[in-house]
């Protein structure tokens, strides 16, 4: 089948690429070398199990973290940028084969084909399917929910089972994905009416884990914790997805509201698939877009499993044109969209904190001090020193142990982002080593397209050590 294969060439290609890992990817990799049972414990209780993230417990993503520990154990790869990310990859190849048939069954072969080279060839999806997080299992259980629903309105009552296991997985992968279970729900209710009753009650059955792993989460008090770096969006949630799904060009963006627009216009000979569509996107948008008035909650990547909806509206319109016309937009279409791929996965990592440590270990000399400025900071360089590094280890200072004196002192610490309590470590710290009459003789910045990470030697005045330094 085609569109699996294409993104599996697209993820991989990325994969290859091997850039570092980020903080969420970083702490899957802390979270996967731990035994089961201590995961087990750590998320029944909310405790945290890296000493300065105590307040960060493996929560909400358990499941996802016990699922990535046992591939690791089955394949023998290492917890390294290839064998985590590979997960996601071959879950995400999965998921689209799953979704191309479940809209191929709905609406047409045709329709089923676009539709998953559309998803397949789209940047956001593509950025994600090669990350060592959740997103890619939860959209392997909402395309295998979608194909038991699809199933179900087929009439085959057993599809059920399909759909209820899958949901179930989909949410507990990531909890986002139940706005995709309910939309799916009030679909079958507007096409089915009191015959969607049984597909409704087992919606409701199939949350019941996800929401059990939420609940576990509140009474133990980890609650919202650790979600203060959400920015408030208010009501442009429409639009900021639409941006991320387009990677922020305006072309693929303009394109897949035109080609949507045409898809609810054309749709019309496809009720079911439109109806099914049109609620897959449409309502986790709008709850979403409803709770920011509350509180914020939106982050692009937790939606991911709902722009599957707007894959299958984009390919309505796009074979609702006459067929000679109908194949150049596809193409057309297919052709900008797998462009801005590719030069989105050019971009470089989210944060290179492996090329900071890379470098701090060509120019550190042992019995200087190196300061991972904040929690962020520190599971990175932890993480790097240990792996690729360990002659760094010794020298490492952790939060919230002390800064050794010393006439030199490494810092790696993020140019922005963290949280407000990282913040103010970090001014603490600058204060800490200028009340030590040391100062910033050298600084490198790593770019990265969330954070920049930046490399600093402190030193004392007057006493500016001989040797290689980090380049400005």
């Amino acid at each position: 089948m085609l569109p699996p294969l294409v993104l599996a060439a697209f993820g991989g290609w990325l994969l290859s690429r091997r850039y570092g890992f980020w903080y969420d990817e970083l702490y899957t990799a802390e979270m996967v070398r731990i035994p089961l049972d201590d995961l087990a414990r750590a998320v029944v209780r909310g405790e945290g199990t890296i000493s300065y993230l105590q307040d960060a417990p493996p929560s909400y993503n358990g499941p996802y973290y016990a699922v990535a520990h046992l591939w690791l154990a089955l394949t023998g790869l290492a917890p390294d940028e290839w064998g985590l990310r590979l997960l996601s990859l071959v879950a995400s190849a999965g998921a689209v084969g799953a979704f191309t048939i479940a809209v191929g069954r709905l609406a047409g072969r045709q329709v089923g084909l676009v539709a998953g080279l559309v998803v397949a060839t789209n940047p956001f999806v593509v950025e994600y399917s090669a990350e060592a997080r959740g997103y890619g299992l939860a959209l392997l259980g909402t395309a295998l929910a979608a194909l038991g629903l699809q199933r179900w309105l087929d009439g085959r009552p057993r599809s059920l089972v399909l759909y209820g296991l899958a949901g179930a997985a989909a949410g507990l992968f990531h909890w986002f994905a139940l706005l995709v279970l309910a939309a799916f729900a009030v679909a079958t209710l507007w096409l089915r009416g009191r015959h969607a009753v049984p597909l409704v009650a087992t919606t409701v059955g199939a949350a019941v884990p996800a929401l059990l792993v939420v609940g576990v989460a509140v009474a133990n008090g980890v609650g919202g914790s650790g979600a203060e770096w959400i920015a408030d969006v208010g009501l442009a949630v429409p639009r900021l997805l639409l941006r991320s799904w387009a990677s922020e060009r305006l072309l693929l963006a303009a394109v897949t509201l035109a080609a949507a627009a045409a898809g609810v216009v054309a749709g019309r000979r496809h009720r079911e698939a439109l109806t099914v569509s049109m609620a897959w996107v449409g309502l986790p948008v709008a709850a979403v877009s409803l709770i920011e008035l509350v509180r914020p909650v939106y982050v692009d990547r937790y939606l991911l499993p709902a722009v599957l909806g707007l894959a299958v509206l984009v390919a309505l319109g796009l074979t609702g044109f006459p067929r000679r016309v109908g194949g150049v937009a596809t193409a057309a279409f297919l052709a900008v969209s797998a462009a801005v791929t590719v030069s989105a996965a050019g971009e470089g990592p989210k944060e290179d904190v492996r090329g900071a440590v890379a470098a701090l270990a060509t120019l550190h000399r042992p019995g200087e001090p190196v300061v991972a400025a904040g929690r962020w900071d520190a599971i990175g360089v932890s993480q790097y020193a240990r792996r690729d590094h360990p002659a760094l280890r010794p020298d490492l200072v952790l939060p919230p142990a002390a800064v050794p004196a010393g006439p030199t002192v490494w810092v790696v610490r993020r140019a922005e982002g963290g949280v407000k309590g990282d913040r103010t470590t970090l001014a603490a710290l600058d204060e800490e080593l200028a009340g030590r009459d040391m100062h910033v003789a050298d600084e490198r910045r790593f770019r990265g397209r969330y954070a920049d990470v930046l490399l600093q030697r402190w030193v004392t005045a007057g006493a500016e050590p001989e040797g290689p330094s980090p380049s400005r």
